[in-house]
C-alpha cells in the first residue's frame, strides 16, 4: 500500500511540476519568469465585464481636452508597443487585447489597467501629470502591467492559494462562479467598483521599467518620468496617495528610472526617425 501511495505522490508531483513549467512565461523586455496559469480568453472575459460595470457606475468624462488627451496618449503608446512586438514576431503577446482609455471624474490620485488593455485615469492625478508627457509616464506604466501579464500572475497566485494546483483545470472549466469571485478578490472589485488593488512592489518596479521604454518608443521624453514621480512624492503629505502606497520608495524609484534611462533614451531617439 505504501508503495502505491508513494508512486501516486510522485506522479502528482510530476504533474504539478509539468503544470508549472507549462504555465511559466517570460515577461517581455525584463526577461523575468512568471507563473501565468489563466488562459488569456478567460481572464479577458472577466476583465472586460468588470470594466463595463465600472463604466456604467462611474462618472466618465468625455469630449473634454483632458479626456481626449488620455485617449490620444494611450493610443499613441499602444501603437508603439504593437509595432515593437510586430517587428519581433511577438504580436501574439497582445492577442485578445481590446484597448480602451477612459477618464473618471473623481478626486482620486490613481490610474490603473486591467488585463486586455482596459485603462482608467482619475481626474485627481492630472495635477501631478501636468502635461501629456507626464501623463505618458503613467500611461506607459499602466500599459506595462497589462503587457507583462501582472493580472494573470496575481490571479494565478490567488487560484493556487484558494483552490490548489491540481484543481486549476477544474476551476477554470467547472467553477466559473468561484473563479470569477477570485478575480474580483484579486482586484479588490466588489461593493466599490473601481477600487482596484495595487500590485506588488516587484510588479510596480517592473512596470516602471517597461513603462519607461514604452513611453520612449511612442516619442515621449522618458526624462519626464522621474519628474512626475518627484511631483507625486512632493505633493503627498502624511499618508501617501493610493497610487504610490505600495510602490518602491521615492529614492529607489528615481534611482531605478535613471538606471534604465540610457536604454529608454535610445528608444526615444529611434522614435524620431
Amino acid at each position: 500500500m505504501t508503495f502505491f501511495r508513494d508512486k501516486l505522490l510522485r506522479l502528482a508531483f510530476i504533474f504539478i511540476a509539468l503544470l508549472f513549467l507549462d504555465a511559466c512565461k517570460t515577461v517581455p523586455l525584463s526577461g523575468r519568469r512568471q507563473l501565468a496559469l489563466i488562459p488569456a480568453g478567460e481572464l479577458h472575459t472577466m476583465s472586460f465585464q468588470a470594466y463595463a460595470d465600472i463604466k456604467d457606475t462611474a462618472n466618465v468624462v468625455t469630449n473634454t481636452p483632458d479626456a481626449i488627451m488620455v485617449d490620444r496618449c494611450g493610443r499613441r503608446i499602444q501603437k508603439a508597443v504593437e509595432e515593437y512586438f510586430n517587428e519581433r514576431n511577438q504580436s501574439d503577446i497582445l492577442n485578445g487585447f481590446e484597448w480602451e482609455y477612459i477618464l473618471i471624474d473623481e478626486p482620486v490620485v490613481n490610474a490603473w489597467c486591467m488585463p486586455g488593455g482596459k485603462v482608467a485615469f482619475y481626474t485627481g492625478i492630472l495635477p501631478y501629470t501636468q502635461n501629456e508627457e507626464g501623463l505618458a509616464a503613467v500611461m506607459g506604466h499602466e500599459i506595462a502591467h497589462a503587457v507583462a501579464q501582472h493580472g494573470n500572475e496575481r490571479m494565478s497566485q490567488a487560484l493556487m492559494v484558494n483552490l490548489g494546483a491540481v484543481a486549476l483545470s477544474v476551476a477554470l472549466r467547472d467553477k466559473k462562479e468561484e473563479t470569477q469571485a477570485l478575480f474580483f478578490g484579486a482586484y479588490g472589485i466588489g461593493a466599490q467598483l473601481g477600487a482596484i488593488l495595487p500590485f506588488s512592489r516587484r510588479h510596480e518596479s517592473e512596470a516602471d521599467e517597461l513603462g519607461l521604454m514604452f513611453m520612449a518608443m511612442a516619442g515621449y521624453n522618458p526624462q519626464e518620468a522621474p519628474k512626475f514621480w518627484e511631483r507625486m512624492t512632493a505633493g503627498s503629505s502624511g499618508q501617501p496617495p493610493e497610487f504610490v502606497s505600495t510602490h518602491p520608495s521615492h529614492d529607489r524609484r528615481i534611482s531605478d528610472l535613471n538606471k534604465h534611462m540610457p536604454e529608454a533614451l535610445t528608444y526615444y531617439e529611434m522614435s524620431k526617425n
